[in-house]
């Protein structure tokens, strides 16, 4: 099983070269290089620019690299796209998506663009129409020419459009952020938590990342450097977690167990559902390099 670990997506402004080269240093499974909140209208075009050079100067290594564009329904984005689909970034992640022909038309746009094939698009899911039609958006997915690979969650954005308060915990919006959870994975997309925004506050950073862990989050996007690692961490399986899953493989590999729905082991019964999950955990473990 061959997996890309999506546990650290850290935001860079797209204005800032400094920044984005940093990105290059940094132990992230992804940045996303930002033309949107972070970056001023009459900055924009400029950003632009500096975003597409640093998509083809390369050097992020094994890091993916996603290029956050303006809304659809912004008059910056169809520059956007224009800049960023020559310089071939991992993702183009899109900001307010809200309708599956907004996926639709993106992927045509990208198809007559001539774009490569391995250009993948993201959606963001900040709004409440997003919410009610997550099903809809995730399986999308199904038709190969809108390219969706994944879906990052926009909480400070629906916080906003909903007038619910980001409280320790987010109770107001875990049924949401849940149901998009379910959405995605049923379709074999991958899904990253909103951002944390109290730098100050590690503790409830972290218990943030457990949280987005525990619902089945992929990992969780960034907004400052410091919150790469313990994010890391938290999304990591545990060296205990991995030598356990090595062991249930092994046991459903031996030649005996091969037809078996349902095995013990260490006094424990194993369902073959169990070894699948184990497989996955192993894969993250080497694809992060614990095993």
């Amino acid at each position: 099983m061959s997996i890309r670990p999506r546990r650290s997506v850290l935001y860079m402004p797209g204005s800032n070269t400094r920044a984005m080269e940093k990105a290059k240093t940094l132990p992230i499974d992804a940045v996303i290089l930002d033309l949107e909140d972070s970056v001023a209208p009459d900055a924009k075009a400029e950003a632009r620019k500096l975003v597409a050079a640093t998509v083809k100067g390369g050097g992020f290594g094994r890091r993916e690299v996603f290029v956050r564009v303006n809304a659809v329904e912004t008059p910056w984005f169809s520059d956007d796209i224009d800049a960023a689909v020559p310089a071939r970034p991992d993702v183009i992640l899109v900001p307010k998506v809200s309708s599956p022909k907004t996926l639709e038309m993106i992927g045509q746009r990208l198809l007559d663009m001539h774009a490569d094939p391995r250009v993948r698009i993201w959606a963001m899911i900040e709004t409440p129409l997003a919410i009610f039609d997550i099903r809809e958006l995730a399986a999308a997915s199904s038709d190969s020419e809108t390219r969706l690979g994944g879906f990052v969650m926009g909480t400070n954005d629906l916080a906003k459009e909903t007038r619910v308060r980001l409280v320790p915990g987010r109770a107001p919006m875990t049924g949401w952020l849940a149901n998009c959870v379910l959405a995605a994975h049923a379709y074999g997309l991958d899904i990253i938590d909103g951002v944390y925004n109290n730098l100050s506050d590690l503790d409830g950073f972290k218990h943030e990342c457990a949280e987005g862990r525990d619902l089945g989050f992929d990992g969780k996007t960034l907004i400052h450097p410091n919150q790469v690692e313990p994010c890391n961490e938290v999304f990591s399986p545990s060296v205990d977690e991995v030598a356990l899953a090595k062991k249930m493989i092994a046991v459903f590999d031996q030649p005996e167990n091969r037809g078996k729905g349902v095995v013990q082991i260490d006094g424990r019964m194993v369902e073959r559902l169990h070894a699948e999950m184990a497989r996955r955990t192993v894969a993250i473990a080497e694809a992060i390099g614990m095993a």
